[in-house]
């Protein structure tokens, strides 16, 4: 049996943290895991800026409530699920993701969880587990699962390199020079040719 694991941000949605520093106008905010592969200095680093400028969670959420998947993802979901099973593995966080997953048509999320302080500040996180879009991938495929795997980041790779078939999106070109054997695609059409391609296998 075949299945479909994706990210999120930067995949199937604009990236939350990009879109709260443009509401925010704090250029800092910006940063992802498209520019630092260390993901808790990177949180670490996100909850030192929100704590200095007074930014709780509801302020990240209020942003959220007005945003889209991106344009075609939609579409590029419900394709796929015709065909075969899809499971998002991201970074992000639970307090983020619902609105978004409700626009997706409720695909099933695997990701982690916010600590958030009485006054509703943004005080740490907590992983599912450590490396684990990786792990996740490993275990689909030790159940017999062939599966195939999708991102756009530093953080995706494991999950991306441990597949049966993986192929980056809409990556950086940074990322796309460091591993030039990994496939490429810049659009939802070419990566459902690869994942049809996949589903043959």
């Amino acid at each position: 049996m075949h299945i479909v694991c994706l990210d999120l941000e930067g995949v199937l949605v604009p990236e939350i943290w990009i879109e709260f520093s443009k509401a925010t106008g704090i250029e800092e905010l910006k940063i992802t895991t498209r520019d630092e592969p260390d993901y808790d200095k990177l949180m670490k680093f996100r909850i030192g800026v929100l704590a200095k400028n007074g930014l709780k969670l509801k302020d990240i959420q209020r942003v959220i409530g007005g945003m889209d998947p991106l344009p075609g993802a939609r579409e590029f979901i419900d394709q796929i699920r015709k065909q075969t099973q899809v499971v998002i593995l991201s970074d992000t966080f639970t307090q983020f993701a619902q609105p978004l997953m409700a626009k997706l048509g409720y695909p099933t999320l695997f990701c982690n969880e916010l600590v958030i302080g009485s006054d509703g500040a943004v005080t740490g996180y907590i992983l599912r587990q450590n490396d684990g879009k990786k792990k996740a991938v490993a275990a689909l495929k030790s159940i017999n699962m062939k599966v195939m795997a999708s991102g756009d980041s530093y953080n995706d790779l494991g999950m991306i390199t441990t597949a049966d078939m993986g192929a980056l999106f809409c990556a950086p070109e940074s990322i796309k020079k460091q591993y030039p054997a990994l496939p490429a695609y810049e659009n939802y059409e070419g990566l459902l040719g690869h994942i049809e391609q996949f589903l043959r296998t």
